[in-house]
């Protein structure tokens, strides 16, 4: 069964009695993974609300189809009994830390409270976002809370700066950026002219390119201010569209720039970071490359994935070349074998010069991860187990990075952790 690959055997209930994860739900049923913790107040606050709406849930036509599992992010084992006390559904043992850290990095939970619900009969995804469906459908009457079609999601007029219409059709065949952004966020203001910028050159070359923004702005004087230096499309201030977008593509924070083809499917999911370190649009469309040089653009990625990083005294783009056909090789077998991507691959130099922003991303990782102070270096920092692992080898080379790559993911590197 998919849900016992993800949480075991067993789970527990409020007694502490075992409960066979094979015996939770029936197939078609929607599990809830709720990241939350004690010391958290964000999550006192919303763990009341979701008490009552699961028990309006479970009273409902698809009670016994709906269950939740609480993963715990207290800090000791008296503190999880005593939140867990107060809640109605079941629990991922405390002791099992091992399986709550692969549960937040297999969904890349950055934060709590986090509810998401899955798909019982495959244990895929149904929504990162079951806040919303919790404050949004109150009775639980949208059950399974599965996503409508993305064309159906954005079917609907959008507008210019000048006030002409335009629909979904007429961008057909087109790369699109979904642009979620505002005139009152600091950094949006910033990015905006970049990608304007890019957008122009883009157009003037003929290539297949459009932006919508989707506007965080608090009023209509605002969005007009602010979309009035845009030269791309819109979506009509006050649209539900732009919220039902927001939760589809998960966006947390802004700018975000989503770029993606005309049916839907994601092409670069951090469009705003691919912007910025391409503003002569040379790598359009943004697919990701296997490979990227750490920069303060590219170095977001870390915070999700694993990340291999080759710390070089020589020649960055030979480092690069070597490196290429080893990521293409693990994202094709990722594809082929229907695994999840954990890793991403990374080369730069050693970073001394501080007044370089390349060079002080450089520098601040190593001094983060108490990295050796030698070169060649080759290391993977995994942030979301909150591990670093260092290769003793002297000289770096294909085979001594197959070789590492194999081991973690064969789990026998010996790693330490980030913060020890």
């Amino acid at each position: 069964m998919a849900l016992q690959g993800l949480l075991g055997d067993s789970v527990i209930d409020k007694s502490k009695n075992v409960v066979s994860v094979a015996s939770l739900l029936p197939s078609g049923g929607v599990l809830g993974l709720y990241f939350s913790a004690h010391w958290c107040p964000p999550c006192r606050g919303f763990t009341p609300k979701l008490a009552e709406w699961y028990k309006t849930v479970k009273s409902g036509p698809n009670g016994s189809k709906f269950e939740i599992v609480f993963v715990s992010s207290d800090k000791d084992e008296h503190s999880f009994s005593e939140y867990f006390a107060e809640m109605p559904w079941h629990a991922l043992p405390f002791s099992d830390r091992d399986r709550k850290g692969q549960l937040s990095k297999k969904f890349k939970v950055n934060g709590i409270p986090t509810l998401l619900f899955l798909d019982a009969t495959d244990a895929k995804l149904i929504t990162g976002d079951g806040r919303s469906v919790v404050m949004d459908d109150t009775t639980g009457s949208n059950f399974p809370w599965k996503p409508l079609p993305f064309t159906q999601l954005i079917e609907g007029k959008f507008v210019d700066n000048k006030g002409n219409e335009s629909s979904w059709s007429n961008l057909k065949d087109k790369v699109i950026g979904l642009y979620f952004s505002a005139h009152w966020c600091g950094p949006c203001r910033g990015f905006t002219p970049i990608l304007v910028k890019t957008y122009n050159l883009l157009k003037s070359q003929g290539k297949n390119f459009e932006v919508i923004f989707c506007s965080s702005d608090r009023d209509l004087e605002s969005f007009k201010e602010y979309f009035s230096e845009m030269p791309w499309l819109a979506i009509p201030f006050g649209d539900g569209r732009k919220k039902s977008l927001s939760q589809r593509f998960e966006v947390s924070g802004i700018p975000t720039l989503i770029i993606l083809d005309w049916n839907g499917t994601v092409i670069n999911a951090n469009g705003r970071n691919a912007v910025a370190a391409d503003q002569q649009g040379l790598n359009f469309p943004w697919h990701p490359l296997p490979v990227n040089k750490l920069t303060p653009e590219t170095a977001s990625d870390i915070n999700d994935n694993a990340a291999v990083i080759w710390f070089t005294d020589s020649n960055e783009e030979s480092v690069k070349t070597t490196l290429r056909p080893i990521a293409e090789k693990y994202f094709s077998d990722c594809k082929q074998q229907e695994k999840e991507v954990e890793l991403c691959f990374f080369y730069c130099s050693k970073g001394e010069d501080e007044e370089d922003e390349d060079d002080e991303i450089v520098t601040s990782l190593r001094n983060f991860a108490k990295l050796p102070d030698r070169l060649p270096l080759l290391v993977i920092i995994d942030i979301p187990s909150q591990q670093v692992f260092v290769s003793d080898k002297t000289t770096i080379d294909a085979a001594a990075v197959e070789e590492f790559v194999r081991s973690y993911e064969g789990k026998t590197l010996q790693g330490n952790p980030l913060h020890g």
